[in-house]
């Protein structure tokens, strides 16, 4: 990779549209600073969780175009777009296809099917989906407290579970009484009435099957049939490995992200792939190795190079099994340690991540914020549980939300919130933090609210109370506010050590790191190449740093 840091941004996280990025990375301020742009994928087609329910990997028509890519590549930037391996979207070809044709698609197992895949592991429940027993389905690193299941009606009018881990919207029709006007036997009044109370419960979010039907009693089973057979889905569904059709439409997609002018692919939740009947069926070993290799394999013969997506606590070695491959792994410990070793003045534990990453030749992609939170469950290991339970508590009272991750007992997974707001909208943190992610080892990836200063967006919680908590770290900004802010200073003196990492031999990828403690508060990061050397020292109890060059 080059030696430039890593842009990371939605095509429209400035300007409405990826033409807008564009014109925002040739500015004379920002130019040059970033040698490749890793873009999120709603510049494709998608839908749900921010692009990563994917219906189609051609380009989202209303925020990207090919030229816009071309103009990238023009500007020296190289690009990464993720593969999203687990799951794909309810609105993508395959799956409309089942839905249309049932147990005849020709994509019938690119998806699993819950119940075929449990059977003889347990018994079938009354509402139709076989709940696994205790020694079959190990809970652990759940998404969400059900199980990970969405019901989807066929077109015999068989109702068929699917494996969802992730994301799902069932959208039930709002009735008018021409809808309902033969379930009341063509009874006008009552068809409205009971259009009117069914469009009420509708839209207060109750389902069918707990509606209330009081004086309408009559007709709620039939009600309740049309409901369902009217149904509409979103959601992520998670796709068969076993299939040869999805391996088939993994090599198809590799090859036209190539031609988008991919350089390396972010193997997005590839850990969940694998499934096995008593297994966590999260990094399932040595399984998920085997299929690892089977997409370098692909990948190469693209021209491509991958990054696996782990979030895994560091106690479990999956960033070590992943670079021991080959391959360069997320440093999802960097954030949180950084945050650390402010509050407790104390560099030591950050300072001996540096030291095994340096010994051991991790290829990393590091980072401070990014488009999903703060990871949190990723420390336990690496972190004293009480420290980690203080950095939470401290990044909650600075308005950032928590994610959790859902087992035997519920973990906090991540903190949601800007990190700029995680540092108390300290410039001289900020400065620190991005200072000392410069020279630890690997590649920088820069969240470009974070290179913005931006703070979190507690206003998406006024305009929807049940939004996702991921959505306060990704305000859009406009063209307009995007170039005012270059003309600020915390954002103007990122901009200066980006330059330096992108220019200075003393950062190239082989060149020699060194990382020590001056004293408990006090780290070192010495990088020398040839002639040339820099070393950064950064207190962490002053929160000031200096620069040394040669």
């Amino acid at each position: 990779m080059k030696q430039g840091a890593m842009f990371n941004a939605y095509p429209n996280s400035i300007g409405s549209n990826l033409n807008a990025m564009t014109r925002f990375l040739s500015l004379p301020e920002v130019k040059e600073v970033f040698g490749s742009f890793y873009i999120l994928p709603t510049v494709f087609n998608t839908d749900l969780d921010g692009g990563f329910s994917v219906i189609s990997y051609d380009l989202c028509d209303q925020l990207a175009k090919a030229e816009d890519l071309e103009v990238l590549r023009s500007l020296g930037i190289d690009l990464t777009f993720d593969l999203i391996l687990n799951h794909l979207s309810v609105l993508s070809p395959q799956f409309r296809d089942i839905l249309k044709n049932g147990d005849h698609s020709k994509y019938r197992d690119f998806f699993i099917d819950w119940n075929r895949f449990w059977q003889g592991c347990g018994e079938m429940t009354e509402e139709g989906y076989i709940k696994p027993r205790p020694d079959c389905f190990l809970t652990a690193n759940l998404r969400k407290k059900s199980l990970p299941i969405l019901m989807v009606r066929l077109p015999d009018g068989s109702e068929v579970p699917f494996w969802n881990t992730f994301y799902q919207q069932v959208i039930y029709p709002t009735p008018d009484a021409l809808d309902l006007l033969d379930i009341t036997g063509g009874q006008y009044a009552a068809a409205c009435r009971l259009a009117e109370t069914v469009a009420e419960q509708v839209q207060n979010g109750i389902v069918p099957a707990k509606m209330d039907f009081t004086g309408l009693e009559a007709y709620r089973e039939q009600t309740i049939a049309w409901l369902q057979s009217h149904r509409k889905y979103m959601g992520q569904m998670d796709v068969n490995a076993r299939s040869p059709l999805v391996w088939q439409w993994y090599d198809e997609t590799m090859g036209q992200l190539k031609k988008y002018g991919a350089g390396m692919v972010r193997l997005d939740a590839f850990t969940r792939l694998h499934k096995e009947s008593g297994r966590t069926n999260v990094l399932n070993e040595p399984e998920t190795w085997d299929l690892l290799e089977k997409l370098k394999e692909m990948a190469s013969a693209h021209g491509l190079a991958v990054l696996p997506e782990v979030h895994m606590p560091y106690r479990a070695g999956a960033y070590a099994r992943i670079a021991a491959r080959g391959c360069r792994t997320y440093d999802y410990f960097l954030p949180g340690l950084l945050l650390d070793a402010l509050q407790q003045q104390d560099a030591a534990y950050l300072c001996r991540w540096a030291t095994e990453q340096i010994e051991n030749g991790y290829r990393t992609v590091n980072m401070l914020g990014c488009h999903d939170g703060i990871p949190i469950r990723d420390l336990r290991g690496l972190l004293p549980d009480d420290r980690i339970d203080v950095l939470v508590t401290a990044l909650e009272e600075q308005g950032c939300r928590a994610k959790w991750i859902h087992g035997e007992k519920d973990e906090v997974y991540q903190m949601c919130g800007t990190y700029f707001s995680a540092l108390g909208e300290s410039e001289a943190a900020l400065l620190l933090c991005r200072a000392v992610q410069l020279f630890m080892p690997g590649v920088p990836q820069v969240w470009y609210g974070d290179l913005l200063a931006d703070t979190n967006d507690l206003t998406v919680f006024e305009r929807d109370p049940l939004a996702d908590a991921r959505e306060i770290n990704r305000r859009a900004l406009d063209e307009a506010e995007a170039a005012e802010r270059l003309n600020r200073t915390v954002v103007k003196k990122q901009l200066d050590l980006l330059r330096l990492r992108a220019s200075h031999p003393a950062f190239a990828e082989d060149a020699s790191v060194r990382a020590e403690l001056a004293d408990r508060h006090t780290l070192r990061i010495s990088r020398k190449n040839g002639a040339y050397s820099a070393v950064l020292t950064a207190d962490f109890a002053a929160v000031t740093f200096d620069i040394a060059l040669s």
